[in-house]
């Protein structure tokens, strides 16, 4: 790649199946609109899904590396310029608390998806953009960067007094 800054998009399911999510970013489609937007790598944390993208990026030069799970995905975050992920909590306010750029992939096969209302209010907020499958390739076509806001995490202090005095503990 000689001195071309690398550029990594890093997608995560969790410890979920989440295949839907793994074959549209393993798409010939979204691959090419990554590389438009000015992406070099593409890496894929797959879970427990069974379909395995290709390591090969077709017409594409980005290059494409994929994944089962790993202890810690902290520092594939951190290295990452763009991540698409699920909509668990924790893949989300990791993300956020990092400052990286990110978009969620609500699952929709999920029962009482409680997890697309936390993606979609924070959307809303413009702390992230919010996608499903069938429509992520439009998405990160037309996501501006700089419309996102960073995410400041609230003060917790309110409400651990309000739990501990409904649970008749002390408050400080």
């Amino acid at each position: 790649m000689g001195d071309r800054e690398r550029r990594v998009v890093f997608v995560t399911v969790g410890t979920t199946c989440f295949d839907a999510l793994v074959k549209v970013v393993d798409s010939e489609e979204l691959k090419q609109a990554l590389l438009q937007k000015g992406y070099t790598d593409l890496l894929i944390q797959m879970g427990r899904g069974t379909y395995k993208p290709s390591k090969a990026s077709g017409n594409s030069s980005l290059q494409v590396e994929h994944f089962t799970f790993s202890p810690s995905i902290a520092d594939n975050i951190r290295e990452a310029s763009l991540v698409i992920s699920h909509a668990g909590s924790g893949s989300i306010f990791e993300t956020l608390r990092l400052g990286k750029p990110l978009i969620v992939v609500v699952n929709e096969d999920l029962m009482d998806n409680h997890q697309s209302e936390l993606a979609e209010e924070l959307a809303e907020r413009n702390h992230l953009f919010c996608a499903h499958p069938q429509t992520l390739r439009e998405n990160v076509e037309a996501m501006d960067l700089n419309a996102l806001q960073p995410y400041v995490p609230g003060e917790a202090k309110p409400v651990v007094a309000l739990i501990n005095r409904f649970l008749g503990f002390p408050v400080d």
